[in-house]
Formats: structure tokens, C-alpha cells, sequence
């Protein structure tokens, strides 16, 4: 019988194709080719061909006009490689001066090309953190995840206190601006107004308020609290 491949034995581009179709699947629904192809600035064409190379290795299960799912073995993978990508992160952040806003970039090249060892020097110097700067959770090195489920801003009512425990996006002018006006994982805010029909959200940080637009609400994931 011919073994799983290995995380090595993979290209880098095999390794995004998991990575994304973690994350397109996490809601639980199969990832369609569109959206796959969207998320990989790539032609369908192309989309295709890899997920049937993927599909022979047994790390894909996809069904046509269904969509793309992870086996056993490649949602293992994926968490390994999400596992690198927000330790980088965090290492980036904690001891190499960089700020959540820049940090994205730079582990998407370096998740590919350090080494096991590597990553597992910087989790036990950063304490084996359970989340990245953007308040995402880090698997365990045997792929262990705990997902917690979270509430969008978008979703309290007015009067409501929220912490936020998560962002939602890997946009870097988005997470400059958040980060300026201090909405990061941690804080705590209160919806002081809603427009109707999908308009802004207001929020009170401190002493000011504070308008969002609906769709960057929903991009922070937050806890109710309850003093």
C-alpha cells in the first residue's frame, strides 16, 4: 500500500491548496472550484488539475458539482501548515518588531520554508501561545484545534458589551485602522446605536464613539460580556 504523503513531500502550491481549502471549509460546506479559484487567483483550468493530483494522493475527497473536502490526512496538513503560518506570526510580532498589519505577508513565504524544529523553538520561546495577534487560534503540534465559536459585532444589539476576541481579516489597511482606533482582541466596547437597513454600527470605546460600517463590524468576533 503506498503511503500518505508526507508534509515534505508536497509542493508549495499543494500546501496553499489545503491551507485554502481549510478555510473556505470551515463553515462546513465543500469548497466549490470558483471559489477556490477566486481565493488562488488562479484559472479554473488550472484549479482543477490540482485538486484531481491532490484528489490520487488521497488528500482531497472532491465530488463535480458538489465541491472539494478535506480527507483525514489533509485536513492534517492544513492545520500543520496554519499552525506555522500563525506561529510566524506571532514570533514576528512578539520579538521581531513587526506590527499585526505586516506580519501576513511575510509568513505566507516563511511557513514554506522553515523547519519543524524551527517552528517548535518559537512556540516553546513564546510560552506555546493558543493564539496568533489576530486572536485566531494556534493548533497543537499533533493538529489539535480548539475552534471557539464567537459572536460578529454586527450580530449585538444596542446596549450590548462585547470583547473582542478576534479579526476576521488579513487585510493589512483594515488591520492599521483597526489597530489605530484600538480595536483589537481584548477590548471591550458597547453598541451605543444601529442605523436600520444595513447601515453603520456605533460603538462606545472609553469616552467616544465610534462608527462602523456593517460589513468591518462583522469582521470582529467577539464574546459577550457580562460585566
Amino acid at each position: 500500500m503506498t503511503a500518505h504523503p508526507s508534509r515534505e513531500a508536497l509542493t508549495r502550491s499543494a500546501e496553499d491548496y489545503l491551507k485554502t481549502i481549510y478555510r473556505l471549509t470551515s463553515s462546513g460546506e465543500p469548497a466549490t472550484t470558483s471559489e477556490l479559484a477566486t481565493a488562488l487567483d488562479l484559472a479554473p483550468a488550472s484549479v482543477s488539475g490540482m485538486l484531481r493530483r491532490l484528489a490520487d494522493q488521497r488528500l482531497v475527497e472532491h465530488e463535480p458539482y458538489r465541491g472539494v473536502t478535506l480527507s483525514r490526512d489533509g485536513r492534517l496538513i492544513a492545520l500543520r501548515m496554519v499552525r506555522r503560518h500563525r506561529l510566524i506570526e506571532a514570533y514576528l510580532v512578539a520579538h521581531l518588531g513587526y506590527t499585526w498589519d505586516t506580519v501576513h505577508a511575510e509568513a505566507e513565504q516563511l511557513e514554506h520554508a522553515v523547519s519543524d524544529t524551527l517552528i517548535e523553538r518559537m512556540a516553546q520561546v513564546l510560552g506555546d501561545p493558543l493564539e496568533d495577534p489576530h486572536g485566531d487560534p494556534i493548533p497543537g503540534p499533533d493538529g489539535s484545534l480548539a475552534e471557539l465559536v464567537y459572536v460578529p459585532l454586527s450580530d449585538f444589539e444596542v446596549g450590548e458589551t462585547a470583547e473582542i476576541r478576534r479579526v476576521d481579516t488579513s487585510d493589512a489597511e483594515r488591520l492599521r485602522y483597526l489597530g489605530a482606533e484600538g480595536l483589537t482582541p481584548g477590548t471591550r466596547l458597547r453598541v451605543a446605536a444601529r442605523a436600520p437597513f444595513a447601515g453603520p454600527i456605533t460603538v462606545r470605546l472609553g469616552r467616544r464613539d465610534l462608527m462602523l460600517g456593517r460589513e468591518l463590524a462583522g469582521q470582529l468576533l467577539c464574546a459577550r460580556a457580562t460585566r
